[in-house]
């Protein structure tokens, strides 16, 4: 690994770091202020039905847009215990859906576990796979286990064409993804009459927004189905927020005062009102509690602030922590974990 590389791991990693370059964009109006200029201040949680948990930052990639510093080099993994005490959270509570992400979720060698006893609860279970890692010998299996549990899939392809995916994540990887696609299609996923759910997640390959959801929606069924004969059920567009590796190759390439500015002038007080902090609780891997993976990854935690804990008449009062970022969450049609709100 060269410096340089060195240098930009330790400044993404840097969770103080990136609230200043965050702060310093003096071109745009504060979010906090800007929130006070509409009825939503403060910005409060209306309700909990998704608990959102990343169970580690181990990836077998290293995407260049990545908000989670996720990759090969990481080491962080959510342990059994922790598991646990999501669980019983769960099980105490009417919070409907597990939403697992990470990282690679399948990297922790607890998902599995994870996931059989959650369905067990009754619970809606989502994972979300970048799909590449599913093609490795010892994690092809968990296709089947995805399957066998009713698992809803949230999966990463940024386009539907080779070169524009390879760009964003690596050689080789639409390729490595359009098999696993059809993997899942054929154990029964997005076909028809079956309860198998899967979903593909559109991401910006740059400092822009993402393009009218049900447009791009409609090009990636198409041509994934005439090219590949591919089928999902629903495509989610979500905006780049300026966070972790995104936030380091944005103010590293001078591209962070013109980015923040266009997420701004494109604020939404609709979106504002559905962003998906305000029905989620998200859980780190060690078990701190924060409003959104986004939160997670600057440090700001939520008050009581872990797993073990959990509060939730509490939590479904608190108040939302707010920052820059959080204006890419709010620009134009909205963005959240389950795509465009507006």
């Amino acid at each position: 690994m060269n410096q340089s590389s060195v240098i930009a791991k330790v400044s993404e990693n840097d969770q103080e770091l990136q609230l200043t370059h965050l702060e310093r964009v003096n071109n745009i109006t504060p979010f906090v202020e800007k929130i006070k200029e509409t009825n939503l201040y403060p910005l409060k949680s209306k309700d909990i039905k998704i608990m959102q948990t990343n169970v580690g930052k181990v990836c077998n990639m290293y995407c260049k847009h990545c908000h989670v510093n996720a990759g090969p080099h990481r080491t962080e993994s959510m342990n059994l215990e922790t598991m646990a005490q999501c669980l019983r959270v769960l099980a105490d509570t009417d919070i409907t859906t597990l939403d697992i992400t990470g990282g690679a979720p399948e990297l922790n060698p607890h998902l599995p576990w994870f996931i059989e006893e959650a369905n067990k609860l009754r619970r809606r279970v989502m994972v979300r796979t970048n799909l590449t890692v599913l093609s490795q010998p010892e994690y092809t299996h968990l296709m089947e286990l995805y399957a066998r549990h009713n698992v809803e899939l949230v999966s990463s392809l940024p386009y539907y064409r080779d070169k524009d995916t390879d760009k964003q994540r690596g050689q080789g990887v639409f390729e490595t993804s359009i098999q696993i696609l059809r993997d899942l299609n054929n154990l029964g996923y997005s076909q028809k009459q079956s309860p198998l759910k899967l979903n593909l997640v559109y991401n910006p390959g740059g400092a822009f927004l993402p393009p009218a959801q049900h447009s791009i929606e409609a090009d990636f069924r198409k041509e994934l189905r005439d090219r590949h004969g591919i089928v999902f059920n629903n495509l989610l567009t979500i905006t780049n927020v300026p966070v972790g590796r995104f936030l380091t190759f944005l103010h590293q390439s001078g591209n962070l005062p013109r980015y923040m500015d266009k997420l701004a002038g494109a604020f939404n007080p609709l979106a504002a009102d559905r962003v998906m902090c305000r029905d989620m609780i998200s859980v780190g891997w060690e078990g701190q509690l924060y409003d959104c993976d986004f939160n997670q990854m600057l440090g700001l935690n939520c008050q009581p602030g872990h797993i073990r804990e959990f509060d939730l008449a509490a939590l479904q009062q608190r108040h939302i922590e707010l920052h820059n970022h959080c204006y890419a969450c709010t620009a134009g049609a909205g963005s959240s974990c389950g795509g465009a709100t507006a």
